[in-house]
């Protein structure tokens, strides 16, 4: 096994300090056998590895405990030969600096690595998410080519990314930093808090110290990555190669450089590194982005898209100086819009609420019998995935028909997304998507939910409301369920009836059953 020799704790990133074992085998990194590392008093597996770079390398890890519930990711720097010991600091310390916002990753802790070798890797222990924004790129362009020309992802989710990394920048700049290294595998999806989070801080710098106090010739001087890079930051290295010192560096403006190449990405569905680093670009910038957002304007005629295009207009600008900052743009007529997700979206984004489309006909949820029964075999169904928080099929609009359930984290409702999807229920496929949580939430159909904690009355009590017709429910329900074709099958799997158990249990709880209800049948 590979241990923690030690970890380390700064005033705004506390954890407990874990006993220091003898390390028996090399870093984290064999994919070969689960590799195992004790940290803050916990016994945690790595599960795999995310990604790799030239400095540090990503891996997913969860706690011994409860795999489900603390999951999070170690991203472990190489040796110093490979410049990982001035990335580890560096990150290390924006990171403890700009703790608490929302729309930035979370680190949990400090830690270091020993290896057999004796060599000491530093290790950052991170808040896990989920899909980045250049997934989400190659996802909507494999989507293009099927035949939808030109046309990249939805206003809603481009209007989503822009307003939570600009508000990752707002905070990141009003606290004197520049982010330095701002492009799409930066920017990942936090599924349980359903919103865009920024991460990699290896290039940040104080805004004005970017080229480093006398005698310090390892500071930031290269940054940002081709495609994604500001005109005066490419000025700016090429300087910096050719040896020519420069009395200041680059400001918070190469940051929204970057975004608005992001963004004008994400809208066109067209990857514009070659663009970028053209002439052309440089001598009709303004016109190349009217030509794609008119292109984009002819599959959508119906989206007002003159608003995200003035904004990108003004991230996009030459000078620095002109250009709009993270504060400015976050008031652009664009974010009052109420655009509404497609359902690609709702596909690509997971959230702890799962939806589950084509199952409900109109004749189930005009009978009250048939509705009830659906609800518990849901109910039953969904729980095997994970804690199911609550449950609801509404009878009318909105989502009339659609079975939500919630999960008490995206982990499970990811798992339940994946393997309900393509089976079947009473002889339909079953299509699952996720939906936004606060969406969720502000539909006001609380007598239709289900919750999954029992009204306070005794199991005497409750056997006392149902003692007159239990033999006759347990007999209709097995008889309605077994038509079903048992409930959810998956494809190609040979169909068993579901049983109702013989005497009353859990799964038999009616909606109707109130503690008012229960008072009034035992008086």
């Amino acid at each position: 096994m590979a241990h923690c020799g030690s970890n380390e704790t700064s005033p705004k990133v506390q954890a407990p300090r874990p006993e220091i074992i003898k390390p028996r085998h090399g870093s984290i990194d064999q994919s070969i056998k689960p590799v195992l590392f004790e940290i803050f008093g916990e016994i945690w597996t790595v599960q795999s590895r995310l990604g790799q770079g030239v400095s540090a390398s990503v891996y997913r890890v969860s706690s011994g405990r409860a795999a489900a519930t603390t999951a999070a990711a170690v991203k472990e720097f190489h040796p110093d030969a490979h410049g990982g010991d001035y990335g580890y600091h560096k990150e290390r310390s924006v990171l403890e600096d700009i703790q608490g916002h929302k729309n930035i990753v979370t680190l949990y802790g400090v830690f270091t690595n020993h290896s057999c070798m004796g060599v000491a890797n530093h290790c950052l222990l991170l808040e896990l998410l989920d899909v980045s924004v250049s997934d989400l790129l190659v996802r909507g362009s494999n989507g293009s080519q099927v035949g939808r020309p030109q046309q990249g992802h939805s206003m809603w989710l481009v209007q989503h990314c822009a307003k939570d990394i600009l508000m990752a920048l707002a905070f990141l700049h009003r606290e004197g930093y520049v982010h330095a290294d701002l492009k799409p595998r930066n920017i990942l999806w936090g599924a349980d808090d359903e919103g865009f989070k920024l991460i990699d801080f290896g290039l940040s710098f104080k805004e004005g110290n970017q080229v480093g106090v006398p005698g310090n010739l390892k500071d930031v001087k290269y940054i940002q990555t081709d495609g994604y890079r500001a005109p005066e930051a490419e000025l700016q290295n090429s300087l910096a190669q050719s040896g020519v010192e420069v009395d200041s560096g680059c400001t918070t403006a190469v940051d929204i450089w970057s975004l608005g190449i992001i963004l004008l990405e994400m809208f066109s569905g067209v990857k514009l590194k070659d663009t970028i680093c053209s002439h052309e670009w440089k001598d009709n910038s303004t016109a190349i982005v009217d030509h794609l957002f008119a292109s984009n304007s002819v599959v959508c005629p119906a989206i007002p898209v003159y608003h995200l295009r003035d904004l990108i207009k003004s991230m996009l600008l030459i000078d620095p100086k002109q250009r709009c900052t993270a504060e400015t743009a976050l008031l652009s007529p664009f974010f009052s819009i109420p655009f509404a997700p497609r359902i690609e979206d709702l596909v690509l984004l997971p959230t702890p609420v799962l939806r589950l489309l084509n199952l409900i006909d109109d004749s189930h949820l005009h009978n009250e019998e048939e509705y009830e029964d659906i609800l518990e075999d849901m109910k039953e169904e969904c729980q095997k995935y994970g804690s199911v928080v609550s449950l609801l099929i509404p009878k009318e609009n909105p989502g009339k028909g659609q079975v939500f359930v919630e999960y008490a984290n995206s982990s499970d409702s990811k798992q339940a997304q994946r393997l309900l999807t393509g089976r079947t229920f009473d002889g339909k496929f079953v299509v699952a998507t996720f939906y936004p949580l606060s969406a969720y939430k502000r539909v006001n159909l609380s007598s239709m939910q289900i919750e999954l904690s029992y009204e306070k009355c005794t199991e005497t009590l409750y056997f006392r409301c149902l003692r007159h017709n239990v033999k006759d429910a347990v007999r209709n329900n097995e008889q309605k369920r077994n038509k079903r074709l048992g409930g959810f099958t998956a494809p190609g799997e040979a169909t068993a009836p579901l049983r109702m158990p013989s005497t009353p249990s859990v799964h038999m709880r009616r909606p109707w059953v109130t503690p008012e209800y229960c008072h009034k049948m035992a008086s």
